[in-house]
């Protein structure tokens, strides 16, 4: 893209509150803005992260700290706007900042420019279970799930709903880092369910259970968009994920672009039905019984992996962003089917294979080569952390008192007064059921989020 298509008088400020050093979507907002000459500024955690490395970041700034008041964020912001001396376009790179950016747009609203967002449509769409009713209003399908009031009802809804089912959390943003919980997980029992309800308290938000779709060939999908002040979607479209980290669930390692009008037209009918405005990114899973596309989750920022999207006009979603609020037009690019994006240290072998028809790598860059570099320095050393971690976990194998042990079915839960109508989000499943253990999150399932 030509660099005379965006003003490049107005800086852009990306804001990340997620603590995740190796959130390649962040890299890939700050190539894309800076390769067309804007001013980029990243208010983020870049400690051990390769971004800092990037030649296209103009400034860091510190990041305002996790579970933050929205008081607190606004505060950095505007700390940061003073410092910058200019208007700028803002653009949250989280869930946790888009919710913040739109509580907050009154009163950033005179230093950045900003969507015109109705009312609280990104804390909407970002809580999982204001998504089930928001689907059902707008005729998009959603697995079925249900909000339990108690540890019974979570137990009983748990064997009527069929195990295993999805458990999660409606505000996963509010998760402390401590809690040793985790944004989505698979529930293969009654029990299960019912502990994972007397920790409501401690997660901040409602628990929700969901049926499980099972993942499989050609079953995941995404949509990646921005709508403008006229309601219009440009500077995204649909896409497969053909690899994920996790396996089966999570991050998308290896994408591609691939034309697909069912989903493509449920964006739009949800998002024009919401008059949403900004940047969204849909995750779509396809039912191998019925082939709907039901909706798992509602991202009101850039997905990690925008940068598939960028078209024959080098347009993306941040760019369109940028455009549209300094009120110029969106060129109309010609879309690029079968174009790839591969995550290095997730797929590694997918990197090295020939791309027949364009592909993108999230970490290197001919012309921004510092920050793939760094990474895989920061990813050999995070890997040796966790490998050396799960050793002293588990420790020697021990045998005494081993023996066989007999399982029994338990019957099932006493009925339960539980609506079984509601809906909400499913995503990064299967990979989180091998871990029975609770520990903290680590940096690769915060990005399976993204």
């Amino acid at each position: 893209m030509p660099e005379s298509l965006l003003d490049t008088r107005v800086p852009a400020v990306l804001l990340r509150i997620d603590r995740n050093p190796f959130h390649h979507g962040t890299l890939g907002a700050v190539r894309s803005l800076g390769r067309a000459g804007i001013d980029v500024h990243v208010v983020a955690d870049s400690t051990g992260s390769p971004i800092r490395t990037s030649r296209f970041v103009r400034q860091l700034h510190p990041p305002p700290p996790p579970a933050a008041a929205p008081d607190d964020i606004a505060a950095v912001l505007m700390r940061v706007a003073a410092r910058i001396k200019r208007p700028a376009v803002l653009i949250p790179m989280d869930d946790a900042g888009a919710v913040a950016v739109g509580r907050l747009r009154k009163e950033l609203a005179p230093a950045y420019l900003l969507p015109q967002q109705p009312g609280a449509v990104p804390e909407r769409v970002a809580d999982k279970a204001e998504l089930a009713d928001l689907c059902a209003a707008a005729g998009v399908p959603h697995p079925l799930t249900v909000v339990p009031d108690s540890a019974t009802q979570a137990a009983s809804a748990a064997w009527r709903l069929g195990l295993p089912v999805v458990a999660k959390w409606s505000r996963p943003w509010l998760l402390p880092a401590d809690s040793g919980l985790r944004s989505t997980a698979v529930v293969r029992s009654p029990q299960e369910a019912r502990d994972l309800y007397l920790r409501t308290e401690d997660a901040g938000s409602r628990l929700l259970l969901q049926t499980f779709l099972p993942p499989g060939p050609d079953r995941d999908w995404f949509v990646h968009g921005y709508v403008d002040r006229s309601g219009a979607v440009g500077g995204g479209g649909p896409g497969r994920k053909l690899c994920a980290w996790p396996r089966d669930a999570g991050l998308t390692a290896v994408g591609e672009w691939t034309e697909n009008p069912q989903v493509q037209t449920l964006a739009e009918r949800l998002t024009g039905e919401l008059g949403y405005r900004g940047i969204f990114d849909l995750d779509f899973r396809r039912c191998g019984l019925t082939g709907d596309y039901h909706l798992l989750d509602f991202n009101p920022r850039p997905g990690a992996q925008f940068r598939l999207f960028a078209d024959g006009a080098g347009l993306d979603v941040v760019r369109a962003q940028h455009l549209d609020l300094t009120h110029r037009p969106l060129p109309a690019g010609a879309p690029l089917p079968g174009r790839s994006f591969v995550v290095e240290n997730y797929a590694p072998l997918a990197a090295l294979r020939p791309a027949r028809t364009g592909r993108e790598l999230a970490w290197h860059a001919g012309d921004d080569t510092a920050p793939g570099r760094a990474m895989w320095g920061l990813w050999g050393a995070h890997v040796a952390r966790r490998l050396l971690d799960r050793a002293r976990r588990l420790g020697p194998p021990s045998t005494v008192g081993a023996g066989p042990r007999v399982i029994r079915q338990a019957p099932p839960p006493p009925a339960s007064r539980t609506d079984l109508t509601d809906l909400a989000d499913l995503a990064d499943l299967a990979d989180l059921a091998k871990t029975t253990e609770p520990t903290e999150p680590t940096d690769d399932e915060k990005a399976s989020s993204c």
